[in-house]
């Protein structure tokens, strides 16, 4: 059996001890030491070593997908997402990331009931351990909030003496109102809710609600308990084949009356405790936070590249790549790609485009110009998408996220042809493949989905636009004609999948340049950590042919373009590139 070692042990215990002061933290250790050990005891140790640097590959790319986001009459949905990831993806993106298949009560699975559980409609945990087993599994850590249906938040309001510091709550004469003004709202419903409990009424904070609905209520991490029975959650998962693990909201864990409640030094300490704890019990695992904020506090949970999260969501990316096409500029685009680092080899940008949670705009603030951003709202909206609102500091809303599918946003009101819709919808996708980092895939973006207007209208839930269930036998159909957009859209989207896990250059770590050759184009160098192999990422962002001139250090004989499979004359330093069209070019 594997042991904690002194090293992992002392900083486990100062983390503890700054959470809750030196005698609590010394208790609470002694708790947590009990859960790691048996942890340890039962799991079966990992054979070889986890190199850092290699953690991620240009091999690496994961599918994000609700558990039921492909059905079949008669089938649990998750064997039949099983079914298509085996049939269709096997060999080619290598990753899965399950969005949350809990029992919930709300918000598409992030209002959960049991941790414990997987949703009976979905399936069963050997069906998440068998997609584990062939793909690397990406699940949530859901931190924040657990559904009013949840196990602790009934004993709560039956005021069982073990859960009255689960959740953060106030007699209605207690409320610090000033206090409250000060926290920052990712939604515009009100920050605390009313609740009957056996003792009388108390207002519960709930960061998070969907529509009419406020059944979210936040864990009180100031309870150490709290924190000890996410961790236990933290490690069951892990025993399921989780190999990524995702915070979810994690910059709103820590509540501190006074200040805005998000990114509190304690919310990064308990980013570190739980690297500290995969590091001692599971060394592959990966620790990866969501935060839809701009861009330099989000990559702050990087840590100093060796203690927080492994990867972070790059929420800058996806309102920077539409805006650059909607304008047919890259400008905005290159100038903050050219200075995107992340703080060391063992950490790197997960690039994604569209999540169910629609298009944040907050990570494009200080990026873009906010007239252009405002822009942005009008050009969703032209596009039959919507808007999602939070409230500010002086209790005005203003947009949080853009709810609208991937396809629509680019080609929502466009007249062109087919064929340059679906070649502008590849040459966005492209860019998030070549950029450094690991690319995720919406589900929705492999088939060019549009927005689901009628889903969204019967449930009521905006987000909702931006969430089709597919019934995959009339998906194999599309699949198998391919003059259909669904198939033109996917089997182009695998062909440069494939031809980025083909190349070193693409690797996490290899070296990017970006180079500033047109307003049109965006171009990215990557070089292999060897510096063996060089490609040149062309992307042209208008429905215009651009004439480029290549730096005379590129003006080789000629290049491979990797995804077309043919030779590129460079000898001239002269490329023509047609509308939209994207040249991965290896330099010989």
């Amino acid at each position: 059996m594997k042991e904690i070692t002194a090293s992992a042990r002392g900083k486990i215990i100062g983390k503890l001890c700054y959470l809750y002061g030196e005698n609590k933290g010394k208790k609470v250790w002694l708790k947590l030491e009990k859960m790691l050990n048996e942890f340890l005891a039962s799991y079966k140790c990992e054979a070889t070593e986890v190199k850092p640097e290699e953690r991620f590959t240009e091999k690496d790319s994961v599918l994000i997908t609700y558990a039921d986001s492909f059905y079949r009459e008669g089938e649990k949905p998750l064997k039949t997402l099983n079914y298509f990831l085996q049939k269709y993806l096997a060999g080619t993106i290598n990753g899965v990331h399950i969005l949350p298949f809990f029992p919930y009560s709300s918000d598409r699975g992030f209002s959960v009931i049991d941790f414990y559980q997987v949703k009976e409609e979905f399936g069963t945990w050997q069906d998440i351990e068998l997609l584990g087993n062939k793909f690397r599994l990406m699940v949530d850590l859901l931190l924040n909030h657990v559904s009013t249906q949840n196990e602790w938040f009934k004993r709560f309001l039956d005021c069982e003496a073990r859960y009255k510091d689960y959740f953060i709550s106030f007699s209605e004469e207690n409320v610090p109102e000033e206090e409250i003004k000060k926290v920052f709202r990712p939604r515009a419903t009100p920050l605390l809710t009313k609740f009957k409990t056996k003792c009388g009424e108390r207002l519960v904070w709930t960061t998070f609600s969907v529509g009419n609905t406020t059944d979210q209520v936040d864990l009180n991490y100031k309870n150490p308990e709290v924190l000890l029975e996410i961790i236990k959650v933290l490690l069951f998962l892990l025993e399921k084949n989780a190999q990524i693990i995702r915070l979810d909201a994690i910059a709103y864990i820590w509540k501190e009356l006074g200040t805005n409640c998000i990114h509190r030094p304690q919310a990064h300490t308990i980013v570190q405790l739980f690297r500290d704890i995969l590091d001692t019990v599971k060394p592959s695992a990966v620790l990866i936070t969501e935060t839809n904020v701009p861009h330099e506090e989000n990559i702050s949970y990087f840590g100093n590249g060796y203690n927080e999260a492994q990867a972070v969501y790059n929420f800058s990316l996806p309102p920077l790549v539409l805006h650059a096409f909607w304008k047919s500029d890259a400008s905005h685009l290159s100038k903050w790609a050219s200075s995107l680092k992340s703080p060391s080899n063992a950490t790197t940008f997960f690039n994604f485009l569209d999540s169910h949670d629609g298009i944040g705009v907050l990570g494009a603030r200080g990026i873009l110009p906010q007239e252009e951003i405002e822009r942005m709202f009008k050009e969703v909206e032209k596009r039959a998408g919507l808007l999602s609102y939070k409230v500010n500091g002086n209790g005005r809303r203003s947009v949080y996220e853009m709810n609208i599918t991937w396809w629509s946003a680019l080609n929502g009101n466009s007249s062109d042809s087919l064929e340059l819709q679906v070649q502008r919808f590849l040459c966005s996708r492209a860019i998030a493949l070549a950029l450094k980092g690991v690319p995720g895939i919406y589900y929705i973006s492999l088939f060019g989905i549009e927005n689901d207007l009628e889903g969204m209208k019967r449930s009521g839930i905006v987000r909702d636009i931006n969430r089709k269930n597919l019934d995959i036998i009339a998906l194999e159909e599309k699949l198998k004609d391919r003059d259909s957009k669904e198939a033109r859209v996917f089997w182009n989207l695998l062909k440069l999948i494939k031809a980025r896990a083909q190349h070193r250059a693409f690797h996490p770590n290899a070296k990017q340049e970006v180079l500033f050759l047109s307003n049109k184009v965006f171009a990215l160098l990557r070089t292999s950590c060897d510096n063996k192999e060089r490609i040149l990422a062309l992307h042209n962002l208008s429905k215009d042919e651009v004439s480029i001139s290549l730096p005379a250090e590129l003006a080789k004989e000629s290049a491979h373009n990797i995804v077309q499979k043919k030779e590129i004359k460079l000898s001239d330093r002269k490329l023509e590139l047609r509308p939209y069209e994207v040249q991965w070019l290896l330099i010989k």
